[in-house]
């Protein structure tokens, strides 16, 4: 993730899904029963989302809001990746992989064709492929930079071969670096497409709504909606409204504070999902008096997560860089506990006892988590500043120049744990010990033995006390009765359209 490539749009999907963290709030009445009707293959399903993407080119640009509607719905990678996160087909019918995890074949699924009913062929796959490890500007070009060679042997089997294994390889061809377009097509991706999933774009009217219909010649199972519209309702009152007016069918993103009205309406069902969201409290580990692992050790210590995730009405608690759904995850509790106490001594020992800093964040995260922040780093001696800026300030301010003390900021992307891995990485963190780790979890081609290797990194990293991980997310949506295969976990990252049902009413 933030890869140079990529910088800017990556950066947004932080946007895209930091006002995107909800769970689910209180008691209700009787749960809603699900509608026991039988599919309308008709019908049209209504989803309120939050952040719109700014266009539709998934090739060069990042972001949650354009992964979260486009892949798995219009466009298909060889593989996919399931809620948990875990790899399975999808264009591929099967794959295998050699012993020496350094050759990926690929069989093709027969029968699938293009939204512009051009059959799909390996040549479409190699040339997307190719492009992406050619092309600097495409998204996973760094990702892709240990690919030896992409062969088509014939019409319907893709060879890849590497340079050296990588664990993360496949999980990368779940992305966008991983979907497959026509060889040699001119669709206009900003605001076009030309896919090979179940939906196609319909219609787009920008800032509103965007609109997706079923692909009738769609190789696999089909649609069992016609239609899908996307509301974009950025205002989390607004969104309960236009669910409560029955504008909606679904309500992603609902906010924790707001959802007894969905629920006292009886009209929907609340679920709660879980996410690999890392509300993360940046150190800018070059700067003093952060260079200093015992001052960083006592704001780790000063903070009551339990406290500041129930004022922010979602989330669980998280005491290393790697979320519970991705590999190499480890309880690491042990290693920052509420103790005050513990961080004025540790603040003495430091010589920091009348400490100011300063908290940079994107004015979009509200003053919830500032406010807790500054409320527990008071009751050890230090005061907290906050800097609220517009995102564009804080890219270039905080991102790029590396320019702050402290940061928050939402990162969304499953397995990024490179990041702790990188030194150019805003952190400002370097651990050979953790990059020649993190380093052999990729190479490793066991992946209980690989995430191993991730968790004794993770584990140095919290024992640095490189950042503070405030919390992983959850999500809550609203989802009425007739509405059933509505996902529930990582819908921040992608929403698969394909197993959802509409009951005629």
């Amino acid at each position: 993730m933030f890869r140079r490539p990529r910088r800017l749009a990556v950066i947004s999907a932080l946007a895209a899904t930091a006002v995107i963290l909800t769970a689910c709030a209180g008691s209700g009445p009787e749960p809603v029963e699900t509608s026991t009707g039988e599919p309308d293959l008709n019908a049209t399903l209504t989803v309120g989302l939050v952040l719109e993407p700014t266009n539709l080119d998934i090739r060069h640009t990042s972001g949650a809001a354009i992964e979260q509607i486009l892949i798995d719905n219009v466009y298909e990678g060889l593989v996919t990746r399931t809620q948990d996160n875990t790899i399975e087909p999808a264009l591929a019918s099967d794959y295998e992989v050699s012993e020496d995890g350094l050759t990926y074949t690929f069989t093709l699924n027969e029968g699938v064709t293009f939204h512009n009913g051009t059959a799909l062929t390996s040549a479409d796959v190699v040339a997307s492929y190719e492009a992406v490890r050619t092309d600097e500007t495409l998204q996973g070009f760094a990702e892709f930079a240990h690919i030896a060679s992409i062969a088509a042997p014939d019409a319907t089997s893709v060879v890849i071969t590497l340079t050296e294994p990588n664990q993360n390889f496949l999980f990368t061809l779940t992305g966008p670096a991983g979907l497959v377009f026509q060889s040699g097509d001119t669709t206009d991706l900003q605001s076009a497409e030309n896919g090979t999933g179940p939906f196609t774009l319909e219609k787009w009217s920008k800032g509103s709504a965007i609109t997706f219909a079923r692909y009738a010649d769609y190789w696999g199972e089909p649609a069992s909606v016609a239609e899908v519209v996307f509301e974009y309702i950025p205002d989390f009152t607004a969104g309960v409204n236009a669910a409560l007016d029955g504008s909606l069918d679904v309500l992603t993103a609902v906010d924790p504070n707001l959802a007894p009205e969905l629920e006292d309406s009886g009209e929907f069902l609340l679920t709660k999902g879980r996410t690999t969201d890392k509300g993360t409290l940046a150190f800018n580990n070059t700067k003093a008096p952060l260079d200093d692992v015992r001052v960083r050790e006592a704001l780790r210590l000063a903070i009551d997560h339990e406290a500041l995730i129930e004022a922010v009405g979602a989330g669980q608690t998280q005491y290393g860089p790697i979320p519970e759904l991705d590999p190499g995850y480890e309880d690491l509790s042990d290693l920052a506990p509420y103790d005050p106490q513990r961080a004025k001594e540790l603040l003495a020992e430091a010589g920091q006892e009348d400490l100011e800093l300063t908290l940079t964040l994107p004015s979009f995260y509200g003053t919830t988590v500032p406010q807790v922040l500054i409320s527990d780093f008071a009751k050890v001696g230090v005061t907290l500043e906050v800097e609220p800026v517009e995102f564009a300030t804080w890219l270039e301010d905080v991102y790029t120049n590396k320019d702050y003390e402290l940061s928050f900021v939402l990162h969304v992307e499953p397995r990024d744990f490179g990041n702790f891995a990188n030194p150019d990485y805003y952190f400002n963190y370097d651990n050979p010990e953790v990059q020649r780790l993190y380093a052999e979890a990729l190479a490793e081609i066991d992946e209980d033995s690989s995430a191993e290797l991730l968790a004794e990194a993770a584990r140095l990293v919290s024992e640095d006390h490189a950042a503070d991980w405030l919390y992983t997310g959850e999500t809550i949506t609203a989802v009425r009765p007739i509405v059933t295969g509505f996902p529930e976990d990582s819908i921040n990252s992608r929403i698969n359209l394909a197993g959802i049902t509409v009951a005629a009413e």
